[in-house]
């Protein structure tokens, strides 16, 4: 199957890219920089003519601001809502013209957080606290208006591309004593190792429809996240447990209620993620940092 995987330079796309390729599909590699089969702004009006000419029989969509604080800085935003609302628009328009698949990657954060119940796929009750979470809604809403769709929520994110908590962590814990984490956030790490395999599977089938996909291992707070980092690397760092209030560092509100329910992957014959330490191990051997 030929493949365009937008945003292939990122944590995600990086995994997917090779996942595809592993299992013998042509997968076309897109992004706004680095070496990659074709330089591709989904933000410009040509953008979707690009996608024409490649003519992939499906698309997996991996592009996205995902800066959730700066997402919020005024400055930013014309941006923040041109990839991810223009760019997913024009994605969407040449996957219609084309009439293939679409998987969209979209996230928790389109929900308002409260409440202790995990949210499933199918749940409209939409809300989201902040801009990014505004921008990635729409964005799924101009992909449900296609036949052949996928839409992945995911959450906690992490990957050996860019930025994520298990680098971060791991820095601050090589030059601080003790760290501050908050313990009332709940949800459930997803690596994009074991995620990349998911949605190659998704794109598969002819399954379409709303997804939640995370590693396995029950829902935790990002405090208990910490811990077990500090645990799996030695790192003697003290972790805090504080309210998200007490932290009030974060410019973007977040949701307490991350929590997602995986149940339709089994109900669509799909197979779940690791659990989340196993997750955790493997990365950091990967990033040469585990045993």
């Amino acid at each position: 199957m030929k493949v365009l995987v937008t945003g292939a330079n990122g944590q995600l796309g990086h995994d997917v890219v090779n996942e595809l390729r592993k299992r013998g599909h042509e997968a076309i590699t897109t992004d706004i920089a680095g070496e990659m089969d074709y330089l591709l702004d989904i933000t410009k009006d040509d953008a979707v003519d690009s996608i024409k000419k490649i003519d992939p029989e499906a698309i997996i969509h991996c592009a996205a601001w995902t800066a959730v604080d700066a997402a919020e800085d005024e400055e930013n935003r014309e941006r923040v809502y041109a990839i991810n609302v223009v760019g997913t628009e024009n994605v969407a328009k040449a996957a219609k013209y084309l009439d293939c698949k679409l998987l969209y990657l979209s996230t928790d954060y389109v929900f308002d957080g409260q409440g202790e119940l995990p949210w499933k796929p199918d749940d409209k009750s939409y809300a989201p606290l902040c801009y990014y979470g505004e921008t990635k809604l729409m964005g799924e809403k101009a992909v449900a208006n296609l036949e052949k769709f996928f839409i992945v929520r995911i959450a906690w994110v992490f990957g050996l591309n860019g930025k994520n908590f298990i680098k971060t962590m791991i820095d601050v814990g090589k030059k601080h004593d003790v760290v501050r984490v908050v313990n009332d956030q709940i949800g459930t790490p997803t690596y994009t190792y074991d995620l990349s395999r998911l949605l190659v599977d998704m794109i598969e089938t002819e399954e379409y429809g709303y997804y939640h996909a995370t590693n396995e291992g029950g829902y935790i707070s990002w405090y208990d996240f910490c811990e077990e980092i500090y645990r799996q690397t030695g790192i003697k760092t003290k972790v805090v447990p504080v309210t998200t209030l007490e932290y009030g560092l974060s410019k973007a509100k977040r949701p307490f209620n991350s929590r997602l329910d995986k149940s339709k992957l089994d109900e669509k014959g799909f197979k779940r993620l690791p659990e989340w330490k196993d997750a955790l191990h493997r990365y950091l051997l990967e990033i040469n940092y585990g045993e």
